[in-house]
């Protein structure tokens, strides 16, 4: 293994198909504790080179369940304190502490890591006035967008309910160990084992990445970075953490929950078919994606990715338009995985009850049994997938 011997050959070596992505989620709500997705994704060791890993859990804090959780990271003390003053001004405290690590020889700390459990000031003006609650989620947004913009060595990376994100710089069991990974449970575990190409490798620039309940790991190159933070700044998003994964998150949430477009609408807007392939469609369907494309140009990934995304009622793979990346699926009795390799799947599920590799663009769902959130009632039980 790599990271036993002298030398990370990183240099010498490039692999294409490099970073490991795996994602666990039950349909009916079960915890599983976060040894799970660490076996899974360290299953895949070779697709990292120590320079960046992480997990996403859901369900994992009950006891604040109705609380935003912003995981944050500091430079120094001048940075925490600014950020704090900035969010006293908007929230409640209700509790806050050091993020609970352990000490991991290999693990470099560059950071100070502070959690916090929120409660909006504006919640109760909304609720007098009868508002939306997606004021609310906008003004969590602007938060994030504000403090990774604005406040110097300050990085919000983690702002959900009930759930967390947490990563840095090192290899997937490194990270768990330094988390306490085994000390979480959670009823989606996503995750990711990086091997950086064309960004730097550090602590927030490691997947996943997130905003509100949303999370997503990737492997592959997103070549239309420039166009995508371009569109996304429109709209109030500021790209901060120099790694062009970022982008695909908030696209998802300008989507789903501004939009109000669904998961699929969404996948088709990100993976849209070439033009080429549109051309030969029948005339619906030619018109369709025509429009997807005209109207939302801006807004397609290029380059080859493999992703997962979850939110607190979802996970989803889905793979670009002509599959660069693997990706494949698996059921086993209401649990869906989805990882870069079946061995990762099989690792954890060694007999599952089907595995299949989905096809580039389509979308493979698997959604909470109940629930409602960011005013979209998913009505579809289990997994959904067009993958054919």
């Amino acid at each position: 293994m790599w990271k036993d011997s002298l030398v990370i050959p990183d240099r010498d070596f490039r692999f294409p198909s490099a970073c490991g992505i795996a994602g666990i989620m039950s349909k009916n709500g079960r915890l599983m504790n976060g040894s799970v997705i660490v076996e899974s994704i360290t299953s895949m060791m070779e697709r990292g080179n120590g320079l960046g890993s992480g997990y996403a859990g859901y369900g994992i804090y009950p006891d604040f369940e109705d609380h935003y959780a912003f995981h944050v990271l500091y430079d120094d003390k001048l940075s925490k304190k600014e950020t704090e003053d900035f969010i006293k001004e908007r929230f409640d405290i209700t509790y806050d502490e050091p993020m609970p690590t352990r000490k991991v020889r290999s693990i470099k700390e560059v950071h100070v890591i502070w959690r916090y459990f929120l409660r909006p000031k504006i919640t109760e003006a909304i609720e007098k006035m009868g508002m939306d609650l997606d004021e609310e989620r906008d003004s969590i947004v602007e938060t994030v967008m504000h403090i990774n913009s604005k406040i110097k060595g300050a990085f919000v990376v983690s702002s959900g309910k009930n759930m967390g994100i947490f990563k840095g710089v090192g290899f997937p069991d490194e990270m768990a160990e330094y988390y306490r990974m085994d000390e979480y449970e959670g009823y989606i575990w996503i995750a990711h084992n990086r091997f950086p190409t064309n960004s730097v490798g550090w602590w927030g620039g490691a997947h996943p990445f997130g905003i509100l309940d949303w999370s997503v790991v990737h492997n592959g190159e997103i070549s239309s970075y420039g166009a995508n933070r371009r569109y996304l700044e429109s709209f109030g998003y500021k790209c901060t953490l120099s790694t062009d994964t970022e982008v695909i998150v908030y696209l998802f949430d300008l989507f789903v929950r501004k939009r109000k477009h669904d998961i699929y609408t969404t996948s088709k807007i990100l993976a849209a078919p070439l033009w080429t392939e549109i051309e030969i469609m029948p005339d619906e369907e030619k018109d369709f994606y025509t429009k997807v494309r005209m109207v939302y140009g801006g807004a397609l990934l290029n380059g080859p990715f493999a992703i997962i995304v979850a939110k607190e009622n979802m996970m989803m793979g889905l793979n670009d338009r002509i599959k660069l990346r693997p990706l494949v699926c698996a059921e086993k009795n209401d649990l869906l995985f989805i990882a870069s390799e079946e061995s990762a799947i099989r690792k954890v599920c060694p007999d599952p009850d089907r595995i299949w590799a989905p096809r580039a663009g389509e979308p493979v769902v698997g959604y909470l049994k109940s629930g409602e959130r960011y005013g979209e009632v998913e009505k579809a039980s289990g997994i959904q997938d067009r993958s054919g």
